[in-house]
């Protein structure tokens, strides 16, 4: 019975594993792409000024704080890459820049990425990066280990918002998101 049941529990754990690289693979590194893609067809910054599917009247290499809820409107995000000929980036989600995921402590949530020119607490400077809310804890530890090879919430490519804390212990409460942040070097 006993090997049973530590069966078992490793089958959970693999399946959270795989559910958080998925996460990963076909959401976060694929929004990467796509502005890392738009940059090199195109020259410019994905969502900065309208005519990269942003919202402020001109371009300054900055995101324009775009949320992935709004990817889709008329002129958004997703029409700004079919416009240059580059797919949008699969969601299982309504809306391609949100994400239904199910945490292992949180139950299902909805992450909503944004394009986000975000300032860091920790180097009082500020950055473009993918920004994520209601991201479950223990998919955000997972992603910060996966993308900088260990759990460091402060420092990094990938942290937690704001960044002068650490991450929250996931399992002490029922329902613990955070939000994070993916900084994005484009040339």
């Amino acid at each position: 019975i006993g090997l049973i049941l530590g069966m078992v529990f490793k089958g959970k754990d693999l399946i959270q594993s795989a559910k958080q690289k998925s996460f990963h693979n076909k959401f976060l590194k694929k929004w990467e792409l796509s502005v890392l893609n738009y940059y090199d067809r195109t020259g410019q910054l994905l969502g900065d000024g309208t005519a990269n599917g942003g919202n402020a009247p001109t371009s300054d290499f900055r995101f324009d704080n775009i949320s992935g809820a709004n990817f889709g409107n008329a002129n958004g995000i997703d029409a700004t890459l079919k416009r240059v000929g580059l797919e949008v980036p699969v969601s299982n989600a309504t809306n391609s820049g949100q994400y239904m995921y199910n945490g292992k402590y949180s139950g299902s949530r909805t992450i909503t990425m944004y394009l986000y020119y975000i300032r860091s607490n920790r180097e009082r400077t500020r950055r473009n990066a993918l920004y994520f809310t209601g991201i479950p804890t223990d998919l955000a530890v997972a992603l910060d280990t996966i993308i900088d090879g260990k759990q460091d919430a402060r420092n990094g490519t990938f942290r937690r918002y704001p960044d002068n804390r650490n991450w929250p212990d996931a399992s002490r409460r029922n329902g613990v998101t955070v939000n994070a942040m993916y900084i994005i070097q484009v040339p």
